[in-house]
């Protein structure tokens, strides 16, 4: 399942050079996520009140391709590649516009299954692992 949100390029968003700075797909991307895990039903406040575990970013990957602006508009996507019992892979992608425009960045994050309050590895809940591994195919 490919999830796709829209962000608005800002001024705070933009670095000295009028571009987007590079750090900030990392938001966008986040964002994305978190929309993503939203339309599943899944509120991210309330999962960690529910179960005591939490989503981590253990790694990323990135790759940028062209610049993006004051006011562009993003198509920013997320699509679960690969779910496992501790951790989940997501690709993401920023386009310009739509979902078939210019590739602006592109990335691969690694998130992580921890306890809240150890911060340690632990096993999904098996209700959320389900759901994750049916909208990751």
């Amino acid at each position: 399942m490919m999830f796709h949100f829209q962000v608005r390029v800002y001024w705070e968003d933009t670095d000295a050079g009028g571009i987007v700075f590079y750090a900030n797909y990392l938001k966008f991307f986040e964002r994305a996520r978190t929309e993503w895990l939203r339309a599943l039903g899944v509120e991210q406040h309330r999962l960690r009140a529910e179960t005591g575990g939490m989503f981590i970013v253990s790694a990323t990957d990135m790759r940028y391709h062209r610049p993006s602006r004051l006011d562009d508009l993003l198509w920013v996507s997320a699509h679960p590649m690969q779910v496992g019992r501790a951790s989940a892979v997501i690709v993401q992608t920023a386009r310009l516009g739509h979902a078939e425009g210019p590739l602006l960045a592109e990335g691969t994050i690694r998130l992580g299954w921890v306890d809240g309050e150890r911060l340690q590895p632990a096993r999904m809940p098996a209700g959320l692992h389900a759901l994750l591994q049916r909208h990751s195919q």
